[in-house]
């Protein structure tokens, strides 16, 4: 069923007219404000359809409504780690091996897909809007909103906090400043280079042994295997990672996961800080480790 949102005028809107506070306020984008002046209901001043030209008066009450979305992908029942979930926002835990969305090497079998099959189950139609990507083979935290305004009220300001085990041996904290080009447009690899886009990462060292050290990590800037690619830079690839280091016994795939997203409720306005445990691939290998020293 669409998605009621309903704002009351403040003061400071006294007289402007309703696309001022749809624009400002509201942080709606020029399309979806087209989008609901052509659906009946859509732009609603006091229960009455209205035109975004109209003036708006302090205490009057503006009801969007956001109808469902029609999304093609096909619904697959496959288990979902929900973290949490409101009328805007799905969070879940996304395992080691499961690729974000629909691609030619992967259809059917995607977090897309079992996203669809979830609120098919509900009555309802939703399509993903992931709010930051991860990696096939990168667990944890993945965001999504379930709508377009979530989407637009939280494009770009979800803070995320990764736990990588890196080729080598850490100490301290530290930042990788190094821009990433795509040396061949037909590859997905990346590479450190000159002209290519800033990228940088800041990391602080947690545990360490076996020349490896578990890395608590955050991104200024978010490039396509931003972190792969930056350890991988200075010698120390990502334990697993085949794409940029040597294949490992240990564990089946780069030893990446998001453990944390924070970010303000793009419709109540709330703090909010989701964890995501970490996989047993990754706690096995933490468990040779150490505390690491100053």
């Amino acid at each position: 069923m669409p998605r009621i949102l309903r704002f009351q005028i403040d003061t400071c809107y006294e007289g402007r007219k309703v696309i001022h506070f749809l624009r400002g306020e509201a942080g709606l984008s020029a399309r979806l404000v087209q989008s609901l002046k052509r659906q009946p209901g859509g732009i609603c001043l006091n229960g009455i359809q209205t035109r975004t030209i109209d003036r708006l008066h302090a205490g009057d009450m503006l009801t969007l409504c956001l109808p469902d979305d029609t999304d093609n992908v096909e619904p697959l029942p496959l288990p979902l780690d929900r973290l949490y979930e409101d009328d805007d926002l799905l969070i879940v835990n996304k395992p080691a091996g499961l690729a974000m969305h629909p691609t030619h090497n992967h259809q059917g079998d995607t977090l897309a897909n079992a996203v669809a099959a979830y609120f098919q189950q509900q009555g309802r139609h939703v399509t993903m809007r992931c709010v930051g990507r991860l990696d096939r083979d990168t667990s944890g935290a993945v965001v999504c909103a379930l709508n377009r305004y979530a989407a637009a009220r939280l494009s770009g300001g979800v803070e995320k906090e990764y736990l990588a085990i890196v080729s080598g041996l850490y100490h301290g904290s530290g930042t990788i400043d190094r821009p990433i080009v795509r040396p061949n447009p037909m590859h997905t690899s990346r590479a450190v280079g000159e002209g290519g886009l800033p990228a940088v990462t800041h990391w602080q060292a947690e545990r360490w042994g076996e020349n490896m050290t578990l890395m608590r990590v955050w991104l200024e800037t978010g490039r396509t295997h931003q972190i792969r690619v930056h350890f991988a830079s200075l010698g120390t690839p990502l334990v697993g990672d085949t794409m940029y280091g040597m294949p490992d016994d240990r564990i089946a795939r780069q030893a990446l996961h998001c453990v944390s997203a924070r970010f303000v409720h793009p419709v109540t306005g709330r703090p909010m800080y989701v964890e995501a445990p970490l996989p047993l691939d990754m706690k096995a290998l933490c468990a040779q480790l150490e505390p690491a020293q100053e």
